[in-house]
């Protein structure tokens, strides 16, 4: 580490005196010049890893830096240092290329958490998306190639990124390839879901709390923040946050600090955000549903993730990988989409995305004989809404067809029990009861994990 270099450039003697005097101490080499000019030089001499750069200087600013080494030296990390509470600021260096940024006065422990992640991020050449981690963004369409190549330059930087897209379209597939081929890809990724907590636990989630801090604090809790420490926290749904929340996460992202609920203590946390939603953030920014500081802040880059209607090519890939996860995890052969089959999926509308792709596929390969899917087998609604509609309708519809589903699913659930216990757990007896074959008796017990 000893051999990595830090660019300092700020045009107070003092503040370079300090940023010296603690990456040194770092074991880490430092040069500090005081202006745009002998930065360039410096740049143009000898390999920089990281450059620190102040916003204001004598003979330009700190978002020239940020440009230059985008153009001329992307092997060097950029993180610009601003006077406190200059988010404007701040977010243009993010979009122009900077890896974060630091306020004035200087945190000694966020400025070596930043140095941490720079220099972790100069050795960490991203592999190709589709090996990330367990985790791959299937697809060969245009729009599929656009977003990898996207991801693969999003996860080199800190920049919070706002992910939009339809439900159930990918969006923290995107989330989690970010961060696995980033930096951070060694911490945790912790997602969340913002409608799922309760209002009156959102603060206690987030933040933790000490013993006594309300009733049934029984003991001292980590929150959200904290475990994602060092990693990514994903705020899924951000958009269902209360408005009292959205103040202070706003806070905690700016200050990169947090206080559990009852405590006084503020504590340090070098987190990534990622947010994702499936409404249109901007119009509820415009409605004050959403506060515009805290769209501002999360929105310096936005992905947008394309509905499957809008990828049709990948259709047939996506089902084929499904149907081979699918027999792997059954240890069948795999079934087989015949033509027509694929057809119908390649004219059905797909409110519900690859979400709902995903789903229809593990019923039709219950449901098909001599593994060869049939539309019949499909079971496909004989009446979607035109593209022109979708996105208007999408969310209704998914709500009702996921409470119709949950209801059937309840049901068939309870049936299958009755069906077990009549045969004393003999479950060949117990499909033939039920007219199913053995193989969609086993997917439903693990469907219902009913197989224990």
């Amino acid at each position: 580490m000893n051999s990595k270099t830090v660019l300092i450039i700020d045009d107070e003697p003092d503040i370079r005196e300090l940023l010296e005097i603690t990456i040194s101490r770092m074991g880490l080499h430092t040069e500090a010049v005081g202006c745009v000019a002998d930065a360039l030089h410096c740049l143009a001499s000898r390999p920089i890893q990281l450059c620190l750069t102040d916003i204001k200087l004598p003979d330009g600013t700190g978002l020239d830096i940020v440009r230059h080494i985008q153009q001329h030296c992307s092997d060097t990390a950029v993180a610009v240092i601003t006077a406190f509470g200059s988010t404007e600021l701040a977010v243009e260096a993010l979009k122009a290329g900077a890896f974060d940024f630091i306020n004035k006065p200087l945190a000694v422990d966020q400025l070596r958490n930043l140095i941490k992640s720079a220099l972790r991020l100069e050795n960490s050449q991203a592999s190709p998306v589709d090996s990330s981690r367990n985790t791959r963004l299937l697809g060969e369409s245009e729009q599929i190639r656009r977003l990898r190549e996207q991801i693969n330059k999003l996860a080199r930087s800190q920049a919070p990124v706002y992910i939009s897209g339809e439900s159930g379209s990918g969006k923290e597939v995107v989330a989690r390839l970010i961060h696995a081929n980033g930096p951070r890809s060694n911490a945790p990724f912790v997602p969340v879901n913002c409608g799922a907590i309760p209002g009156e636990l959102v603060e206690s989630e987030f933040f933790g709390h000490v013993k006594g801090s309300f009733t049934g604090a029984y003991g001292d809790k980590e929150g959200l923040f904290e475990a994602a420490n060092g990693g990514t926290l994903f705020l899924d749904e951000v958009a269902d946050l209360p408005l009292s929340m959205q103040v202070k996460l706003l806070r905690a992202i700016q200050e990169k600090a947090i206080r559990r609920v009852g405590s006084n203590q503020e504590i340090p946390v070098d987190v990534r955000i990622l947010s994702a939603t499936h409404r249109d953030l901007a119009k509820e920014v415009a409605a004050e549903h959403f506060r515009s500081d805290l769209f501002y802040r999360i929105n310096v880059i936005e992905v947008q993730v394309p509905s499957l209607r809008l990828r049709r090519e990948d259709i047939g890939l996506l089902a084929d990988f499904m149907l081979e996860k699918i027999a792997r995890e059954w240890g069948i052969t795999a079934p087989q989409l015949s033509s027509e089959a694929l057809q119908a999926l390649n004219r059905y509308q797909f409110p519900g995305n690859v979400r709902e792709l995903e789903n229809i596929i593990e019923r039709a390969a219950t449901l098909c004989e001599h593994n060869c899917i049939t539309p019949r087998d499909l079971s496909l609604p004989t009446h979607t809404p035109s593209d022109h509609n979708t996105a208007a309708n999408v969310d209704h519809l998914t709500a009702a067809r996921g409470q119709f589903e949950n209801y059937i699913e309840d049901i068939e659930k309870s049936i299958m029990l009755a069906a077990l216990e009549e045969t004393q757990w003999k479950k060949t007896e117990a499909a033939n009861v039920l007219g199913l074959t053995f193989r969609q008796f086993r997917y439903k017990l693990k469907k219902y994990q009913l197989d224990e």
